[in-house]
């Protein structure tokens, strides 16, 4: 069996997908059997689940891939009346995600790092409308489709929100710890 998922792995490419907002605080309840099923359903092959907050591993052809959030936030909707943002990243492109950090370069604390996934490439005039001193001592860097956070003080007491980084670079983003990025880097085989 393993013989037969390498060699698909090598006829699809691997992707990952970040949902935002299922199963946090007893909202958005989505069992990740059923999530696994709502891949396999889109056309997604050797899809994994991550922990329950909607971390989903899969292989894919390049065109379904780039239709999957799409595919998947309608799914969701349809099924279970949520409305699910999702954003998905080629999981070649992971291993240059973790190697840019430019806090952990600087020497950070893992546990204070945080990567935000954007769906879109934000404009220039969006990027300098971040206000880097809206949450002290927290800190933003911004490189393409990833948005780098470091919170000393953790996650909960900062202000830079998924809210306040969708309004600003009129995207939706999806924010993941340092943790669980690494975890899907392992997993993904980057």
């Amino acid at each position: 069996m393993v013989n037969d998922m390498t060699s698909e792995r090598t006829e699809f490419n691997t992707h990952f997908a970040l949902l935002r907002g299922i199963n946090v605080g007893g909202r958005n309840k989505l069992l990740m059997k059923e999530l696994v099923s709502i891949f396999n359903m889109a056309g997604c092959r050797n899809v994994q689940t991550y922990i329950q907050s909607g971390n989903v591993i899969f292989d894919a052809e390049p065109e379904l891939a780039q239709e999957i959030p799409g595919i998947i936030t309608e799914s969701i909707h349809q099924g279970y009346g949520y409305n699910i943002p999702v954003v998905t990243r080629a999981a070649s492109q992971l291993n240059q995600i973790v190697e840019s950090n430019p806090f952990l370069r600087a020497g950070a604390a893992e546990r204070e790092l945080h990567v935000v996934f954007l769906a879109d490439l934000p404009k220039s005039k969006e990027v300098a409308a971040l206000n880097p001193d809206r949450s002290p001592p927290d800190e933003i860097r911004i490189s393409g489709r990833e948005l780098y956070l470091r919170c000393p003080n953790g996650l909960a007491r900062t202000k830079f929100t998924n809210a306040y980084f969708d309004s600003t670079l009129s995207t939706t983003s999806t924010m993941r710890n340092w943790r669980t990025t690494l975890k899907l880097l392992e997993l993904t085989g980057s």
